[in-house]
């Protein structure tokens, strides 16, 4: 994945009044923090956030910030707040990200091979229960997706996280149950029509 630089500048004033400050001015107020270093708080502009922050990867795209912390520092995006009505965003955490270790990031999902699922050939419908995983990697190599191949999925078909073949050298974050991802359910026309099949059939003398 490639990294996004943001352009960021320190906040030297701090508090609810100076961060109100900052978004009237098209800011939004955030904290870098981790990788045994002091917490800083800074500020990016929101114009350039609003174009990530919507993303389905935010939470698994490694940043650099241009005018804070050294050259070549990685960060990845922990927790957004928005506003409760306008559903702006007010506030970004960052953690930093050192060399050879390991993060937790939130990758999306994607669904492939819809054509070779007999399933939903047959009018089945693919639904879908989480669209994104939690996995421990490398930093330098967060998929932008995970893909999960639907080739020979018959109806009632479902596919849970331990079935998730996951790039070499990634796991799921530890603590993750065995939850279910998705399953092909069998159309509502065809249900109707098995139901009401039983309900006449001619009991066996």
């Amino acid at each position: 994945m490639a990294t996004i630089t943001l352009e960021a500048k320190a906040r030297k004033i701090l508090g609810t009044g100076s961060a109100r400050a900052d978004r009237r001015e098209g800011f939004v107020p955030c904290v870098i923090y981790g990788d045994e270093k002091d917490p800083q708080s800074i500020c990016i502009s929101k114009y350039l956030l609003d174009k990530y922050v919507n993303k389905s990867n935010f939470f698994s795209t490694v940043f650099e910030m241009s005018g804070v912390e050294k050259k070549g520092q990685k960060f990845i995006a922990k927790d957004i707040q928005f506003h409760p009505v306008t559903d702006q965003v007010l506030h970004v955490d960052f953690i930093r990200v050192g060399k050879g270790s390991k993060v937790t990031v939130r990758v999306p999902l994607t669904f492939v091979n819809e054509l070779a699922s007999p399933g939903l050939k047959l009018g089945g419908v693919l639904n879908v229960l989480v669209h994104e995983i939690d996995v421990v990697c490398d930093p330098e190599n967060i998929p932008d997706k995970i893909e999960i191949d639907l080739t020979g999925f018959e109806f009632h078909h479902t596919v849970h996280a331990n079935d998730v073949k996951l790039p070499e050298g990634m796991h799921l974050a530890v603590g993750s149950k065995n939850f279910t991802i998705a399953t092909v359910v069998a159309p509502t026309v065809m249900k109707k029509e098995e139901t009401t099949e039983s309900a006449t059939a001619t009991p066996a003398s």
